[in-house]
């Protein structure tokens, strides 16, 4: 994981909707295992080998994560690689509650190192992002 501390966007309140359709535009969607209370903003930059995602993490101040009219306070922008198994998981308990909820392979290795390319390379796109932000929303 690489942190862009000093991100524009850190601790900056904004309506949920307002910032999911905004984030939208610039390829990210709302990553999985969010919470009521919190939920993560993913953008893929890379799939092999593993996936890189810049992950913009989001804090409920009042409502509901998802809910149109719920403010996030953002969180500091962040790269991780999630490499992933190939095949089936070795780690494999039969049970059919089991299959149904865990069907997928666990992480190879959930916190993959990132190379300096790639770490400049969401660097790159967080400017994007922290340039149309400023227009969009600090204006």
């Amino acid at each position: 994981m690489y942190a862009y501390e000093g991100s524009l966007l850190e601790n900056h309140k904004v309506q949920y909707e307002e910032v999911q359709e905004f984030l939208e535009r610039y390829g990210f969607v709302v990553g999985g295992g969010w919470e009521v209370d919190h939920g993560y903003f993913d953008k893929k930059l890379a799939i092999e080998p593993g996936y890189v995602y810049l992950r913009i993490p989001a804090f409920v101040e009042r409502g509901s994560f998802g809910d149109p009219n719920a403010i996030l306070r953002l969180g500091t922008p962040f790269l991780l690689r999630h490499k992933y198994q190939r095949g089936n998981d070795d780690d494999v308990s039969v049970s059919v509650i089991n299959a149904t909820t865990n069907q997928f392979s666990e992480p190879q290795d959930p916190d993959a190192s990132l190379s300096p390319e790639e770490t400049e390379t969401g660097r790159e796109v967080l400017a994007r992002v922290e340039a149309a932000y400023r227009r969009q929303f600090l204006q």
